[in-house]
């Protein structure tokens, strides 16, 4: 009988065993998928802050450009537009701080986290190790003298805390060591948690700011208004024909050129005093060259979410990019242009299509709120609108002639 339950309980340990090894095995597991997960919110985190920062120090060296462009503007009108980039240009450092801030946050937390484990699990010794010195505590030390025993039993006392008392020592230093510096990363947490609330403090005093020039712009275009009226009904009639987005802008391409090409037409010309005088004037030039694109900037600060020529399953492929923005973010104008059409789109949010010079068109869509209407002439950083709230995704995409283009080629170009 014995015999029959020893065997029986062979199989049933040797399954208890590869249990436990199973179970082992799959914590181990779970500890280092947290670990890496943990290092890669790191990078990410450590990327976050130098894209941050380089944004910042790109959006503060345009609003330094702009403020200078505005001060030397005489024309009320133009200077009140260039005045408006400025300040555009002044919110978007300020976000980027702001991201700059998060980021850095999130790496202080995750050092701190670090400390934390590393707290933990030196204490676990030197919790044992206090427990024993205070029960030598305990005895007085003149008991402890008189106690009987061998020479040999105080000899070995005596070198057993000649030995423990320098690791007790050299661990609690190092433990001092840990714990000034998690009190230093709290104190860099708390600086950086105040440099953070003043600057949301001045975000909101700059878009105050530009709500107050966008005001003055109303009040001065509102003379104008009733042409942009007119051009703004053709572009929603445009809009109401065009099947999807592309056929839009192509449509609005098209219309552009119309009125380009009639823009280039000879004006009228008085009739000589002799008619022997009479001469055959072709077309005159335009008055200025195309400038092309110049300087070409992404219309908001975040993070490259799909390039150019992306394909998500049973979609077609992409013909821009899209950023992903923090919310309520401000959208500037990608290069100095004429909105051709400002308003919601089926499926897009606010959309934004600019004509620039030379045949170059940008669509910018997934806005939120409208700064522009159409008609408006627009520099390169004019403030297009907001996003919303959650997390927004904007979408720009440029095209030449009609034809697609990669903005970031524009943009590093």
């Amino acid at each position: 009988m014995t015999s029959k339950l020893s065997g029986s309980m062979v199989p049933s340990v040797a399954l208890v065993a590869f249990a436990c090894t199973l179970a082992a095995l799959a914590f181990a597991g779970a500890a280092f998928g947290q670990q890496q997960a943990q290092i890669a919110d790191v990078a990410e985190s450590r990327r976050a802050l130098t894209e941050a920062r380089a944004q910042a120090a790109a959006a503060a060296a345009r609003g330094s450009r702009l403020e200078a462009a505005a001060s030397r503007v005489n024309a009320a009108v133009d200077r009140t537009v260039a005045e408006s980039a400025a300040v555009a240009a002044r919110i978007q450092e300020t976000e980027a701080q702001i991201a700059a801030g998060e980021a850095q946050l999130r790496l202080i937390a995750a050092q701190q986290e670090e400390v934390r484990a590393t707290l933990a699990e030196r204490q676990r010794p030197l919790v044992r190790l206090t427990a024993a010195l205070q029960l030598l505590a305990r005895r007085p030390l003149a008991l402890a003298v008189l106690r009987p025993g061998s020479v040999t039993d105080a000899m070995h006392l005596r070198a057993l805390l000649a030995t423990m008392l320098p690791q007790v020592a050299r661990r609690t230093a190092a433990l001092r060591g840990e714990l000034a510096r998690y009190r230093a990363l709290q104190q860099q947490a708390d600086r950086t948690q105040q440099v953070l609330s003043d600057e949301h403090g001045r975000l909101a005093d700059r878009r105050q700011a530009l709500a107050a020039i966008e005001t003055r712009q109303r009040l001065a275009a509102r003379d104008a208004s009733g042409t942009a009226d007119r051009e703004a009904e053709r572009a929603l009639a445009l809009a109401e024909q065009a099947r999807d987005l592309g056929a839009l802008a192509a449509r609005l391409d098209e219309a552009a050129s119309r009125r380009d090409a009639l823009a280039r037409l000879p004006g009228p010309v008085l009739r000589p005093a002799r008619p022997e005088d009479s001469q055959v004037i072709a077309n005159a030039a335009p008055a200025s060259e195309a400038a092309g694109l110049g300087a070409y900037q992404l219309p908001l600060l975040g993070r490259l979410v799909s390039g150019f020529g992306d394909a998500g399953p049973g979609q077609p492929r992409s013909r821009g990019i899209a950023i992903a923005a923090r919310p309520g973010a401000i959208a500037v104008a990608p290069a100095a242009g004429r909105v051709a059409f400002a308003g919601p789109y089926r499926g897009y949010g606010m959309i934004v299509i600019l004509e620039h010079a030379d045949g170059w068109t940008s669509l910018v869509t997934g806005l939120s709120q409208l700064q522009v209407r159409v008609g408006d002439s627009l520099v390169a950083g004019s403030p297009l609108g907001s996003v919303g709230p959650g997390r927004p995704v904007v979408t720009l995409e440029l095209r030449r002639q009609g034809i697609p283009v990669n903005p970031l080629d524009a943009v590093a170009s």
